[in-house]
C-alpha cells in the first residue's frame, strides 16, 4: 500500500531547545528521523516544520520538507496544514512519526500504516505494548490503552488502567493479568479525517487527561491498536535522553 510519513518538527520545547536541530552523530535529529522512516515502506517522507532553520536543515541532507505555520497550538494542525501544502487525496494514508524520535522502527510504521488498510471502520490507527514494570505502570507520564475483543481502543489513560479491584485493594503491588498495554505514539490517519480533525471541538476527557486521541473517540470515531512485542526505542524529551540516543549512534560508528 501507498503512505505518506509526515514528520512534524517545531523549533521551540522548553526542556530541549532547537531540539528538531539537535546533533546526533553529525546529523540534526529530524533527518535521523526521517532516514529511520526512510527505510519503510512510504511512498514519502516529509518534515512539517515551523521554521525556516529546520527546512533549510532538511534539505541540506537530502530530506523534503513543508514550511507550515509556526503558531499552531498542535502537532495535528500541523500536520492538517501539511496534507493541503501536499495536495493529499481524501483517503490517502498518513503516518505521524514524531521529530524526536531517531530510533524509531521502521517496520513499527509499515504495521501501523496497513492496519488503517485492514480496518476500514477506524479513522486512525496507533501503537501499543505490554508494561514489564509496576513503576511503569503507576507512572501518568505512561499512557495506559484498553482495547476491544477486536483489538480497536476503548479508552486511553494516564491512570493505571485496568483497575485491578482485588489485586489492587492493598495497593498497587503487582501487575494484572494479562499484561496492561502502554500507547507508543506514533498515529495512522486518513488524510480526510486528519484535515478534520483539528476542526473538532475538544473533548471533556481530553482536557482532563490531556490525551489528544481522546477527542477521536469522544466524537464516535474509532482507534485501531497494533501490539508489538517489544518496547519501542526511546524518544528524545531531555538533555540526558538526547546523550543516550547519541552514545547509541557512537557505538554504532
Amino acid at each position: 500500500m501507498r503512505f505518506t510519513v509526515l514528520i512534524p518538527a517545531r523549533l521551540a520545547s522548553t526542556r530541549l531547545p532547537d531540539k528538531p536541530l539537535a546533533d546526533i552523530a553529525g546529523l540534526p535529529m529530524v533527518v535521523r528521523v526521517a532516514q529511520r522512516a526512510e527505510q519503510s515502506g512510504a511512498a514519502q517522507v516529509v518534515v512539517a516544520a515551523d521554521s525556516s532553520r529546520v527546512a533549510d536543515a532538511c534539505s541540506a541532507h537530502g530530506v523534503r520538507a513543508v514550511l507550515t505555520r509556526a503558531d499552531h497550538p498542535s502537532g495535528s494542525d500541523r500536520l492538517a496544514e501539511a496534507c493541503e501544502l501536499l495536495g493529499l487525496e481524501q483517503d490517502d494514508v498518513v503516518v505521524n512519526v514524531q521529530g524526536d524520535e531517531p530510533l524509531i522502527d521502521p517496520a513499527l510504521i509499515d504495521a501501523v500504516a496497513q492496519l488503517l488498510e485492514q480496518r476500514p471502520q477506524a479513522s486512525m490507527s496507533t501503537a501499543a505494548h505490554a508494561i514489564g514494570s509496576v513503576d511503569e505502570f503507576r507512572n501518568p507520564n505512561v499512557v495506559k490503552v484498553v482495547l476491544q475483543a477486536d483489538g480497536l481502543a476503548m479508552y486511553f489513560s494516564r491512570a493505571p488502567i485496568p483497575w485491578w479491584r482485588d489485586g489492587f485493594a492493598n495497593g498497587i503491588a503487582a501487575l494484572p493479568a494479562p499484561a496492561p498495554l502502554r500507547h507508543v505514539g506514533i498515529y495512522g490517519y486518513r488524510a480526510g479525517f486528519l484535515r478534520a480533525f483539528p476542526k473538532m471541538p475538544q473533548a471533556p476527557v481530553e482536557t482532563c487527561e490531556a490525551l489528544e486521541q481522546m477527542r477521536a473517540l469522544w466524537h464516535g470515531h474509532r482507534i485501531a491498536v497494533h501490539v508489538t512485542d517489544a518496547a519501542p526505542g526511546p524518544g528524545v524529551d531531555t538533555p540526558e535522553d538526547l546523550e543516550r540516543v547519541r552514545r547509541h549512534f557512537s557505538a554504532l560508528g
